[in-house]
This record gives C-alpha cells, sequence and structure tokens, in this order.
C-alpha cells in the first residue's frame, strides 16, 4: 500500500503561500516535516536558509502547532518565546545560505536591503 502524499505547509493554520515557500527554501517541504522537526529547528532551518526573522512569525509558528491562535501568547510565555527567538538568531547570524553576512555589514553601512 502506498503511503499519502504529504500534506503543504499551508495545511498548518497561519503558514500561507510566501511562508510556506520560505520553509521550502530552507528544505521543509511539507507539514508533516515541520511538525516532526518542531517550532524551533524549524525556525533555526528558516533563518539559516536566509529568510528574514520575524519574532511574530515564530512564536506564531510555535502557536500553531500547539493548536492555538497565534494571539494566545502572552506574558512569561511571550517572554520565555523571546529570549528563545534571540538565541537563534545569534546562532545563526552570519551563517546564512548565499553570502554569509553580507546583509548585516551593508545595513551596518546603512545600504542594506529594505523591507
Amino acid at each position: 500500500m502506498q503511503s499519502p502524499l504529504p500534506s503543504p505547509l499551508t495545511d498548518i493554520p497561519g503558514i500561507g503561500p510566501a511562508t510556506a515557500e520560505g520553509f521550502t527554501r530552507a528544505g521543509i517541504a511539507s507539514a508533516e516535516a515541520l511538525r516532526a522537526m518542531g517550532a524551533d529547528a524549524a525556525y533555526e532551518a528558516w533563518l539559516r536558509a536566509g529568510n528574514p526573522p520575524h519574532f511574530i512569525g515564530y512564536y506564531a509558528l510555535v502557536m500553531a502547532l500547539q493548536g492555538r491562535p497565534w494571539n494566545d501568547c502572552r506574558g512569561a510565555e511571550k517572554d520565555a518565546l523571546r529570549l528563545r527567538f534571540d538565541a537563534m538568531k545569534a546562532r545563526t547570524q552570519g551563517k546564512e545560505k548565499g553570502h554569509p553576512g553580507i546583509e548585516a555589514a551593508l545595513d551596518e553601512i546603512g545600504v542594506g536591503l529594505r523591507r
């Protein structure tokens, strides 16, 4: 018996086409793969692929994988997620695919990519 086809990333609440594209660039191509990795490993892969960091996107992913709405994140829980997010950013800074650190260097001199 054949195994079922993998589910698209957009089956996870809050993941639209643009976010799905970013996770695909990070090598995560299905909802099952993202769930198996967990939010932190998946978001770290997102950052290493050169996708922009965004705290709300990170904690919305954490909430979605727990079956909770994104705006359910508050108080101490949100503060703890911010620490995890900042640690991921620090670990991945300058280690993105492509030209490591070039965007940070361009930002430093005021000519970086405008988003």
